[in-house]
């Protein structure tokens, strides 16, 4: 699901494809500022299992996106 998101967002607002940054909001080392990566993948699967894909995007872009774009801001600088 993080992976489709990452891609999705990154075409739909870069208007191509970035591996590096798919890679950074994708990455353990990202998830990690949320807790263990595998238990926030598997929270996002959680909300897609149990709510559908446009729920488990909202979780990603409420909670995870946030932070991702603070850490993209930082790093442009």
């Amino acid at each position: 699901m993080l992976s489709l998101y990452a891609r999705l967002k990154i075409l739909r607002e870069d208007g191509g494809i970035d591996g590096a940054k798919s890679v950074r909001l994708t990455s353990n080392q990202f998830l990690s500022c949320f807790g263990e990566p595998s238990e926030v993948e598997a929270e996002i699967g959680q909300v897609y299992t149990s709510q559908g894909l446009d729920a488990a995007f909202s979780y990603i872009e409420s909670r995870l996106v946030p932070l991702f774009e603070r850490h993209e801001a930082k790093r442009r600088k």
